[in-house]
């Protein structure tokens, strides 16, 4: 078959010189560095889905030592893809099964120490603060390298600092009978934690735009759901047998493996470029905030983040005011509350499998508003629960309890995938962990705003342990303030952004400007040339 750009090209036919020099030059350039770079190219011939990451296929042009160039098809296998996921699979699978010690705390805190429903939850979300510096540790990652790596070595150190505080509250009693103690531990914990996620979710967001393998954290999600599942059915199972320190004991053994697996792992074998280093810590930290203030003043970053935080903070949470009403008041069992956590687990992960495969093409606005109106309809479950609807069409608490209880958790959590996914590929490039930790850490800081926003409404409507008459007025009101949300959906983008492939991400709104001032002029004067040679003629 004969290429007709070919048979254009042989013809003797003469062509006016193209009217954007602007861009002639620049491509120039361009062509010139590549050619003197050792650049890998990626070639895609069908359409970019994660689920074909296993297949994929990359060109790589290599120089060694006066040799001329040659193209090398290398395998996914082969650029680390076992390596990372294995650290990261695993990672996000224990991530999310740090619910199991959590639930064991929560039963400690109220049978053992005897806390009340506002004073749980305020220590349970004062204790998610070390979360909110993400974007510092996120900065870190991103200029400042350990040893050989900038991604594994904050693994290794986060899970360090949650073995240490774990590993404390179950072989010292004082260390989880005293609370400033115990807060002490869990603030640890979660700022461990808050390391090893921010290093997590910027090695993924860096492996996935270096090999152009688009929708990453569906599989992360899938990850943590499946930890959430086995978590809380041993959380459930050894609460009923064992106290609560025999639990700490068991995650911390959890822990141990995976640092043993982080510590064994080399960063280099995953094919991610290393960047230049400097020896001014503080200007490369500068620069890299100055990166992230320029990169989340972007319209199709700001304002999808600016909803997805509202959307939360605005939404008073009740959560322990409604799990010390189902321990205290309803009696129900540990293996009851943790096997509903276990089937809310399940729906998390079935919904991911969903929205990988058949949701993810479809208008983001559409779906977030779907999601949220289910979310706002979902937190009435707990009111039908709380005045003993279910009894009256013969559904039992344990029953209700197992089928419905974590539905509104749940649909909270999914709402989040798609604002991910989106931020992920739009990531410029150098600035995977500080743009994907300041969106975790926006997220954590408006969880604590709505936390607290709940501490006050228990207050206000007389919530006590020993006094739930007035819970089933707050879940109305939080139901009716998680519909104010969907007042401003035009902050929702309707689809994902569309990024070449050639292109530089992260473009600002004010380069673009000047590349279209340059376009329009440059063919303002084309135009004038001809119309000054016809009048000649």
């Amino acid at each position: 078959m004969i290429n007709p750009l070919l048979s254009i090209q042989n013809s003797p036919t003469t062509f006016l010189n193209p009217p954007f020099l602007f861009f002639n030059t620049k491509l120039q350039q361009l062509q010139e560095k590549q050619n003197k770079s050792n650049t890998l190219f990626i070639v895609e011939t069908k359409s970019r889905r994660a689920t074909t990451f296993s297949c994929l296929s990359i060109s790589r042009k290599r120089r060694s030592n006066g040799v001329s160039e040659s193209e090398e098809t290398v395998r996914y296998e082969q650029m680390g893809g076992g390596g990372i996921s294995v650290l990261c699979g695993l990672g996000y699978w224990v991530q999310g099964s740090r619910c199991f010690p959590w639930l064991a705390l929560n039963f400690h805190m109220v049978n053992t120490l005897g806390l009340q429903p506002s004073t749980l939850q305020l220590v349970q979300y004062s204790c998610l603060l070390p979360m909110v510096a993400k974007p510092l540790y996120g900065v870190l990652s991103d200029v400042l390298y350990i040893g050989s790596g900038r991604r594994v070595p904050y693994i290794s150190i986060g899970v360090s600092l949650q073995v240490l505080a774990w590993g404390t509250m179950a072989l010292f009693q004082g260390a989880r009978e005293v609370l400033p103690s115990l807060i002490a531990c869990a603030l640890l914990s979660n700022l461990g934690a808050s390391i090893t996620e921010v290093a997590k979710d910027a090695l993924v967001a860096e492996y996935g735009l270096r090999y152009r393998i688009n929708g990453l954290q569906s599989y992360a999600l899938m990850a943590s759901a499946a930890g959430g599942v086995l978590g809380n059915l041993l959380g459930g199972y050894l609460l009923l047998r064992t106290p609560p320190k025999i639990s700490f004991l068991v995650f911390t053994a959890v822990l141990s493996l995976q640092l043993l697996v982080s510590l064994s792992s080399r960063e280099e074998s995953f094919g991610l470029p290393r960047r230049k280093e400097t020896s001014l810590v503080v200007m490369s930290v500068k620069k890299q905030l100055s990166n992230l203030m320029e990169a989340i003043q972007e319209e199709d970053i700001s304002q999808p983040m600016i909803w997805a935080v509202v959307s939360i903070s605005m939404v008073p949470l009740l959560s322990g005011s409604v799990f010390c009403y189902q321990t205290q008041v309803l009696n129900l069992d540990p293996s009851v509350i943790g096997m509903s956590k276990v089937i809310g687990q399940v729906m998390l992960l079935c919904l991911t499998v969903v929205y990988d495969r058949y949701l993810k093409t479809l208008p983001m606005r559409p779906l977030i508003h779907i999601v949220q109106l289910l979310y706002a309809l979902s937190i009435l479950l707990d009111y039908i629960l709380v005045k003993q609807i279910n009894l009256g069409v013969g559904i039992s608490n344990e029953v209700f309890v197992l089928c419905f209880s974590s539905l509104a958790e749940i649909l909270a959590q999914f709402k989040i995938l798609p604002f991910a996914v989106r931020l992920a590929n739009m990531c410029p490039q150098g600035c995977e962990g500080s743009v994907t930790s300041f969106l975790a850490s926006s997220l954590c800081l408006s969880q604590i705003v709505s936390a607290f926003l709940g501490v006050g409404l228990a207050n206000v409507i007389g919530v006590t342990s020993s006094n739930y008459s007035n819970l089933p007025s707050g879940i109305i009101v939080q139901s009716l303030a998680a519909l104010v949300p969907l007042c401003f959906m035009h902050f929702v983008p309707m689809s994902e952004p569309v990024v070449e492939k050639g292109a530089k991400r992260g473009l600002s709104t004010r380069s673009r400007r000047i590349v279209g001032r340059v376009i329009r002029q440059e063919s303002v004067a084309y135009r004038r040339g001809r119309e000054s040679e016809e009048a000649q003629r």
